[in-house]
């Protein structure tokens, strides 16, 4: 969040910004926030500021997002290819470098320039550096799906299927379902 948020200061070619600036964007207290930043040691000049270049490379480091972070998307339907495409992922470092789809009528085509791979491809992630994976495939197949990431030496998991998966405690899953978090809007509406 604070990534996001002092990245947008950036991009407006801030060179410093406040814990009030930061608050004010965020809808945060200005205490908080440099509560939150003294845990990792004092970056912050009383006064000036933090230094924008310099807050983005410490949070980087501290989320260890200061290489890049290769990922495997499963699924290139609809929502894989919108994930595929989307550039945000780079702003985190984020690199998607492998697709795999079990449609024949899928595999060999191109998203960007990403070849699709059949499923049947996984192989060994770990060997070649992947320890992330979205997964965007139907909930029917998501767990045979988050079985073989698992095996093929996968770590993390953003499952975007509209079900929960159950992996070994070493695999750590984000599960997004936007439908659901779209339904808890009208109560607060």
């Amino acid at each position: 969040m604070y990534l996001r948020a002092i990245s947008f200061l950036q991009q407006q070619a801030r060179e410093y910004v406040s814990s009030q600036d930061l608050a004010d964007q965020l809808h945060l207290k200005s205490p908080q926030i440099r509560k939150d930043f003294s845990y990792f040691g004092a970056f912050g000049v009383k006064g000036t500021g933090y230094h924008v270049d310099t807050l983005i490379g410490r949070i980087r480091d501290i989320l260890k997002l200061s290489s890049i972070q290769k990922a495997a998307l499963i699924g290139a339907g609809r929502l894989g290819k919108a994930l595929a495409l989307y550039p945000g992922f780079g702003m985190y470092g984020f690199e998607i470098v492998e697709i795999f789809d079990s449609s024949p009528q899928k595999i060999g085509k191109k998203i960007g320039n990403t070849k699709i791979k059949s499923i049947n491809d996984l192989g060994d992630m770990e060997e070649q550096g992947i320890r992330l994976a979205i997964l965007a495939v139907p909930s029917e197949a998501a767990q045979e799906v988050a079985d073989r990431l698992v095996e093929s030496g996968i770590r993390g998991i953003l499952n975007m299927a509209p079900c929960y998966i159950t992996v070994p405690k070493r695999v750590r899953v984000q599960t997004i379902d936007i439908a659901m978090e779209l339904g808890i809007l009208p109560y607060y509406v």
